[in-house]
């Protein structure tokens, strides 16, 4: 015990255990609803190095951990080398420079079985409901007001604000009627839609003939 204590509180463990320290605190405030784990999402760029990907907190608490271990472990054998002066020092030195660059490996390597386990998928976008059919879901839709649900590749419906091109030909679009989004308006963060009629649909093309397939003529008789 005497031992452990003493590496604990000698550099450089003692720099990596009030790391751990100000992590546990932090995850404690986490855990009660009084901090964000994405906190400090913005205010640096993990990409540079190489450990993108994951909320910051989670990378500098991987690192002060495996730190904390590392140099914990290292300070025990410099102790027990039975080294003193410039060379304790030095060996120190290499044991904390050491510490970092081992957090920082193993961080790389859990950084890249989560990206390969979770890939990045790109977020929802409006301009995914272009080209789909709506169903209107107020009185009716003018060019100034209009409301229609529309279904997500997932399943998920989502109400969005339509608009009718005035004095557009067609029948005009009223509660229930299907409409096609065909076009969307930053500015006015709402979809120009045009009635739709299913039976004018073609549906998806034909499969193409595969090539070189002949067809046998059938005998008869």
């Amino acid at each position: 015990m005497q031992e452990f204590l003493s590496a604990a509180t000698a550099f450089p463990a003692v720099l990596f255990g009030a790391a751990l320290a100000v992590v546990v605190l932090f995850w404690l405030l986490v855990l009660v609803g009084a901090a964000d784990h994405h906190s400090f999402d913005g205010d640096l760029d993990t990409d540079l190095a190489g450990i993108g990907g994951v909320p910051v907190t989670v990378s500098v608490s991987v690192m002060v951990v495996v730190g904390w271990f590392t140099s914990l472990t290292g300070t025990v054998l410099v102790h027990r080398g039975g080294s003193a002066g410039l060379t304790r020092a030095a060996l120190a030195c290499g044991v904390f420079a050491g510490a970092l660059l081992l957090g920082w490996a193993v961080l790389r390597v859990l950084v890249r079985c989560f990206r390969r386990r979770f890939p990045d998928e790109p977020p929802p976008s409006r301009q995914d409901f272009l080209g789909r059919v709506c169903t209107v879901r107020t009185g009716s839709v003018s060019s100034d007001f209009g409301q229609a649900e529309v279904t997500a590749d997932d399943g998920s419906t989502a109400i969005v604000q339509v608009r009718l091109l005035a004095g557009a030909d067609g029948p005009v679009l009223t509660a229930g009627s299907a409409g096609l989004l065909y076009a969307y308006d930053d500015e006015g963060e709402f979809f120009w839609v045009s009635p739709y009629d299913k039976a004018l649909d073609p549906g998806p093309p034909p499969p193409r003939p595969r090539t070189g397939a002949r067809r046998t003529p059938r005998r008869t008789g």
